[in-house]
């Protein structure tokens, strides 16, 4: 699927309003009509979290809040980027001298580092060329993105990039909300750490288990290699590691490298001052998340009649996970988390890097109404009045497509 080409559709632009804008905005500043639009979903991870990076599969699904981008193709080597949003400043370049400074994550990069990769197969160039701005991600967002359908959620699994549809049971609702705080992961070290931390771990286990460590990269290498279960890993994840952070001098004796092998051939550029690492953590993290999205596909294919209660214990199963043991959330998420239960979810998880963002939540269909309200009044009634009146937003889908529900406050 990954070598299938994203899907072409015509238009009328009197019918999409968002659309009559864009192109009066990109007649404002370029004189001409763009000559054809690209559109890319946003997305939501059910469960899944920080685990593709380490080779596992994740299950997302794609929503209707998305990009529109306007493109008029030109004969020059000039190209020329332009924001809707004013806060973002145009931006041009020569196509011959695409410079991308990792340590100043402006907007237009993420456009830039797609054009250093378009000699590869689509999905997959833009896990890769996400690198070039400085974050060493997975590539879920991109996959969904362009393997989405709609009325399911996909199972996305790599090497190799495939996709297997997943139906989510009747009867609820998945509903999307903000906690306001935001946190950009090209702009900071917390994401590259887990993903070091993950890398960091992938070695160590290999090594202890005579395994080629210099050549290992993920966690799923390391069950692959072993040819055991996710349960077998758990055990050797507790014999081989301490709770305790490890120091970067224990890992290079660990691995019998020098510090300075370890900062310029493993670590990234911008965790390379990092002192301690948490490996035994970030693992159990990895290998029981990874259990918890094939227990997930597993309940949604089967369809017993406790689905919905058993969809919504792994979600929470899987935010306890990303609290405590991968430690991507913060206060604010936690707080949203613990309203949803409160206002009637089964289920609900932080969703997406953490550190800010948005919450998940599984809801009855026949409560959704009252679970929003309940929503909307219990973050109100513990949060500045301003800020969630300014910011804080709602949304549900429904298994099965259908319109989107939206409710900003």
């Amino acid at each position: 699927m990954a070598s299938d080409a994203p899907a072409s559709l015509p238009v009328q632009l009197a019918e999409q309003p968002r659309l009559l804008k864009l192109k009066k905005i990109f007649i404002s500043k370029f004189g001409s009509a763009p000559k054809f639009y690209a559109r890319a979903p946003g997305r939501v991870n059910l469960i899944g979290e920080h685990i593709d990076y380490c080779g596992y599969a994740v299950l997302p699904m794609a929503i209707e809040q998305d990009i529109l981008i306007a493109v008029e193709p030109v004969n020059t080597q000039v190209v020329q980027l332009a924001n809707t949003n004013p806060l973002y400043s145009d931006f041009s370049t020569s196509v011959k001298n695409i410079h991308i400074n990792k340590t100043k994550p402006v907007w237009h990069n993420y456009f830039l580092c797609g054009l250093k990769g378009v000699q590869v197969e689509l999905a997959e160039i833009c896990t890769k060329s996400e690198r070039y701005i400085g974050t060493e991600g997975g590539g879920m967002d991109q996959s969904i993105s362009f393997l989405a359908e709609e009325g399911t959620a996909k199972l996305i699994e790599f090497s190799p990039l495939r996709a297997t549809d997943v139906r989510l049971p009747s009867g609820a609702a998945f509903v999307i909300a903000n906690s306001c705080v935001e946190m950009n992961k090209a702009a900071t070290s917390h994401y590259n750490i887990r993903v070091m931390e993950c890398r960091l771990a992938t070695k160590l286990l290999s090594k202890s288990k005579g395994l080629e460590w210099k050549k290992m990269l993920k966690l799923q290498d390391v069950q692959a290699k072993l040819g055991v279960s996710l349960k077998e890993m758990l055990t050797i994840v507790e014999e081989v590691f301490h709770p305790e952070p490890y120091s970067v001098e224990e890992i290079c004796t660990c691995l019998g490298i020098s510090l300075e092998e370890l900062r310029t051939q493993i670590l990234s550029q911008n965790t390379q001052d990092v002192t301690t690492f948490k490996l035994y953590q970030r693992a159990m993290h990895v290998y029981t998340e990874a259990g918890r999205v094939l227990e997930f596909k597993k309940i949604c294919s089967e369809a017993p009649a406790s689905a919905i209660q058993l969809l919504g214990d792994l979600m929470n199963q899987s935010h306890i996970s990303c609290r405590d043991m991968y430690e991507c959330s913060c206060p604010e998420l936690d707080q949203l988390v613990d309203i949803c239960l409160q206002s009637g979810a089964i289920g609900s998880r932080l969703t997406g890097a953490g550190w800010g963002g948005c919450t998940v939540s599984m809801v009855p269909s026949d409560k959704l109404s009252t679970f929003l309200t309940n929503v909307k009044e219990a973050y109100y009634k513990r949060n500045d009045q301003r800020l969630a009146l300014e910011k804080n937003s709602l949304f549900a889908t429904k298994p099965g497509g259908g319109a989107l529900v939206f409710l900003e406050a």
